[in-house]
């Protein structure tokens, strides 16, 4: 049984103009709040059980689950912040949920279609304590670029230098104990305090995946979202 922490935790003041005082991840996307095509897209990709890392308006996210039942065979699971942890507090406190030894961790704002399958098979290969998930793109000034070397991340490139190049796509496969032995405050960033000076010893398995990749984070991918998420969705239900 594959395993998910969904980090759905964020304020979304990008988004505010269009979704009012709404979690992000219930913002309508194809007249269904996203994270139902999220859970819907990881049940069809063999998900059993997914903890939810929640922290504003984490009600309205679990009213709306209990309301509508979830998604069928999925067993979900919830991890409330009493105060804000960033990404990695919050990932730390959503791994005590999780009942396997590994688990994938997404954004609550985004859909990548991984291929789960590689990343797992990179994971065994390499023994790997973290096998992140990296998309080409035609311009990575938005997103900030990842260097490689060989099958594993070398660096990461500031946001803000044009051009194409690879990106986080912000999907890792990592095992529970990742944080254990490491002197880390309540709140740090994933990325800026934890991957980023501990890149050298982590030893980051890259994974590109073709697969579709949307963040509804900025007004003008979510008006995108509204019609690219439920065709390809609604398609691969089919």
């Amino acid at each position: 049984m594959r395993e998910a922490v969904v980090l759905a935790g964020g304020l979304g003041t990008r988004l505010r103009s269009a979704v009012g005082e709404l979690p992000k991840a219930l913002a309508p996307v194809g007249g269904r709040p996203f994270l139902d095509w999220l859970l819907q897209a990881l049940a069809q990709q063999g998900f059993g059980h997914v903890v939810l890392s929640l922290g504003y308006r984490a009600d309205a996210i679990t009213q709306h689950l209990h309301d509508t039942g979830g998604v069928p065979g999925l067993d979900i699971s919830y991890a409330v912040e009493q105060q804000p942890l960033g990404t990695g507090g919050a990932i730390r406190q959503s791994l005590e949920h999780v009942r396997g030894e590994r688990a994938f961790v997404l954004n609550g704002d985004t859909l990548v279609q991984a291929d789960f399958g590689a990343m797992e098979a990179a994971g065994e290969h390499y023994r790997a304590r973290l096998v992140m998930a990296l998309k080409a793109v035609d311009d990575a000034a938005r997103y900030g670029a990842v260097r490689l070397g060989g099958d594993h991340v070398a660096a990461f490139v500031e946001k803000g230098a044009p051009g194409p190049g690879l990106i986080n796509a912000g999907v890792y496969l990592v095992r529970r104990d990742l944080f254990e032995g490491l002197s880390l405050p309540d709140r740090f960033s994933f990325e800026q305090d934890f991957l980023v000076p501990n890149l050298d010893e982590l030893r980051v398995v890259a994974c590109i995946t073709q697969g579709y990749f949307i963040d509804i984070g900025v007004p003008e991918d979510y008006a995108r979202a509204q019609t690219e998420i439920p065709a390809i969705l609604t398609a691969g239900a089919a």
